[in-house]
């Protein structure tokens, strides 16, 4: 019996040494997961009411784009971009859907073109792209996030 004892009182003492961990540093573990985090993508995309359905983040993001050029075309559609410069057919949008929802548009314009009036373009799309549905903004690790991106914009010229 004192064998037992003093068998499992050695024991004891000896695995004292898996209680003596040192806590890891806090700034270390942060470091660290900074590193892991895929910085150039979006763990979800901006999505709208009609694409919320959908659980595939590809899928997902091709219902936005599609749902956002078609709405754009629709505003833009009846308007005098395609009047005032007929040989443009296409023009790129640069769209901004910041972390709060709000949107901003901004025409892309080649720099070497001075065929187009570039600021007359712009306040054509600032008064023709409003009332649109509410949009979530793109999310990076759960949080908000502000994301932009190109939309090649068909003008339609009847």
């Amino acid at each position: 019996m004192k064998k037992a004892i003093a068998l499992f009182l050695l024991a004891f003492l000896s695995s004292c040494q898996y209680f003596d961990k040192q806590v890891p540093d806090e700034d270390a573990l942060l470091q660290k997961r900074l590193k892991e985090i895929n910085w150039k993508e979006v763990s979800s995309y901006p999505s709208m009411a009609e694409c919320d359905a959908i659980m595939d983040k590809q899928l997902k993001k091709e219902c936005f784009f599609e749902q956002m050029a078609r709405l754009v075309q629709e505003k833009l559609g009846i308007d005098t971009i395609a009047l005032l410069y007929p040989e443009l057919d296409t023009i790129q949008v640069k769209v901004t859907v910041f972390s709060d929802s709000t949107l901003k548009f901004e025409p892309e314009m080649p720099t070497d073109s001075v065929s187009y009036d570039r600021t007359a373009i712009d306040s054509i799309l600032k008064a023709r792209l409003v009332d649109f549905p509410k949009i979530e903004p793109a999310q990076k690790e759960g949080v908000p996030v502000t994301t932009q991106f190109i939309l090649p914009v068909i003008l339609d010229v009847e």
